[in-house]
């Protein structure tokens, strides 16, 4: 069991990201995320109560779709 909680998961292979996951795996900064993050049509937002993951695969869509941000 203890096996489980110390094993890390690569970033490339997680589903949902922390937003300073997200900003180290991309190079964006935290608070552009977290502005991206707050807009309505934001794609790529996953709220679970307080806490807000980014989706990892609808991010890396997001971020080849626009030219600057």
């Amino acid at each position: 069991m203890n096996e489980n909680k110390n094993r890390k998961v690569p970033i490339w292979e997680k589903l949902l990201l922390t937003v300073e996951e997200a900003s180290a795996y991309s190079g964006i900064g935290k608070n552009k995320i977290y502005e991206e993050l707050k807009k309505d049509k934001c794609s790529f937002v996953l709220r679970n109560g307080r806490c807000v993951l980014v989706k990892r695969k609808e991010f890396e869509k997001f971020i080849y779709s626009v030219n600057e941000i």
